[in-house]
Formats: C-alpha cells, structure tokens, sequence
C-alpha cells in the first residue's frame, strides 16, 4: 500500500467532546464553531449508490481533504470558496482529538447550501448513460442518437441534480426544475462557474494522463447572497477520473475514484439498499490505494 496511506487507523466517526455536532453525511461529520465557522472532518466511510458501507477505507478522508484544498487554491481566481485562514489550534478541541482530525478537517465559512447538486458531464457514463439509453436525453438536454458509453460529448453539459437525504438517491432534474427551487438567475451563474470550472479542471488533469469524466459541485449563500463553493471539490467521490492510457469507448473505463467500489458491488446480488454489504479486504485496500493514487497524480 501507498507509504501515505499503509498505517493510516481508519476512522469511521469523529467524536469531538467539546464542539456541537450539527450532522453527519455520506463522509463528512460537520460541528459548530461559532456563528460564522463550521468544523468539517471528512471520515473514511465510503458510500456507494447513496447507502453508506460498513467498512470504511482507510486515509480515505485525508486524500479528499488534500485533494478539496489543493483545487479549492488552484481554481479560487473563479469562485470563491468556503474555506477560511483559521487553525484548528484556535478552536476547542484536546490533543488527542486533535491528533486525529489535523490532516482531515477543515475550518470554513457558515452559509446557507444550495438544494441542489450541480453536475458538469464531458462523457456518456454512470446515470447520465442509463438515462440517454432509456429517454435519448439527460437532465432534459437531448443528445445525437447512437452515442456510446463512455463517449465524449461535442460540449460539457449542465446536469444537475436533487440534493438527497443520506440513504435517499439523487435524481437528474432539468434546468427549469432548478429555475424554480433557485430562480433563474442564480441558475444561470451556478451553471457558467460549474462549467468554467470544469474546463479548467479537466485542461489540467489531462497535462496529467487523466480524464476528467464528471463532476459534481455544492454550493452555498452567505447573508449577504454572495456565492461560495463548499464541501468538496474534484475528489474521487464527486468526478470521474480516467487514465487516459486505459480510456475506451463503449466500455467503463478503469478509474482512480470509487467507481472500483461500485464495480465489484455490481458483481453481487444486493438490491441498492440498507444495509449496505460487507467488502472484503482486498478491495478495501485497493480502494484505499485508488484514493491516494488520484492525490499523487494530480497534486504531486
């Protein structure tokens, strides 16, 4: 395993004594601060088809936080984002806790979540490619007939979709669906920054050998309705990323993200619902490995 990564002890669920825990999703375990910071420590927990597993993926949450921040800082000059200068020295938590959370928390901004995930396809896959093979359409956009899975579209596309409760599934909607949980001309700037930032993003992992497939974005409102990116950003759990060198249309191509989970969860008779299955070891550690080799190769 990566030397990164190899005595990394999981952690499935932060536990902070002193801080106010305001929720936990798929990963992320969010705390209080005070009326303007939020806390975020990003688990190991791994989900997939929107049910969280039982096993988490060790150092997992430390990649995605590496990852987040290093696009978060490459990418500011576009949007801006939800992170903040402050140390979590500053904030009260013990040493111990400490010790557990530095390289997997983050001290952010307090705002006000879109509901609604912004989804940016560059390629046929995943959801996108049942919906086109059952309707020729995704999120309302029709396509040219007989494309194939995994093929490059003329022009990335704005997809969004519902933003689910932890073990509900996310559905495609249109942009006129996102026209009237949003108005139209906050739709309008959602879709042109999603959009810029995947054209700068995927330009970059290409310089790298990789395909930047998909990509899913969050983001939130501050009192005075300025807009923010937040969560996460060009991880393995919210893009697609391809070895260029492996890429072939019409098949789903070998990924550096949890597609790999998703893979062998395909192979097994389970219905998509809780409780999710056991995974067996060796997928949990080249899953682990999935991760960190996604941090390597785009951030060096």
């Amino acid at each position: 395993m990566n030397e990164l990564n190899k005595d990394i002890e999981p952690l499935f669920e932060s536990d902070l004594k002193n801080l106010e825990l305001l929720g936990r999703g798929k990963v992320r375990d969010i705390y209080n601060i005070d009326d303007n910071h939020l806390l975020i420590v990003t688990s190991d927990r791994i989900s997939a088809f929107d049910v969280i597993l039982n096993n988490p993926i060790p150092g997992k949450g430390i990649a995605l936080t590496s990852i987040s921040n290093f696009w978060f800082d490459k990418l500011s000059e576009i949007v801006p984002n939800h992170l903040t200068n402050r140390n979590l020295n500053e904030i009260n938590i013990s040493a111990s806790e400490l010790e557990i959370i530095k390289d997997r928390a983050i001290i952010v901004k307090k705002l006000r979540p879109l509901p609604i995930e912004s989804v940016v396809r560059g390629y046929l896959i995943g959801s996108g490619w049942k919906d086109y093979c059952d309707t020729n359409k995704v999120s309302g956009i029709t396509l040219p007939k007989n494309l194939k899975m995994a093929q490059k579209l003329d022009e990335p596309i704005f997809t969004p979709s519902t933003k689910a409760e932890v073990g509900a599934h996310d559905e495609n909607i249109s942009s006129q669906d996102v026209f009237e949980l949003i108005g139209k001309e906050l739709t309008e700037k959602v879709k042109e920054i999603s959009l810029n930032l995947y054209s700068s993003a995927s330009k970059y992992a290409l310089e790298k050998d990789i395909i930047l497939a998909d990509t899913k974005f969050e983001f939130g409102l501050d009192n005075d309705d300025n807009l923010f990116l937040i969560d996460e950003l060009f991880t393995p759990d919210s893009s697609r990323f391809w070895p260029v060198s492996s890429y072939k249309l019409g098949s789903s191509p070998k990924s550096f993200d949890k597609q790999y989970i998703r893979d062998y969860l395909e192979t097994l008779s389970w219905n998509k619902e809780p409780p999710g299955p056991k995974i067996p070891e060796d997928i949990v550690k080249k899953t682990s490995e999935k991760y960190f080799e996604a941090l390597n190769k785009l951030t060096g």
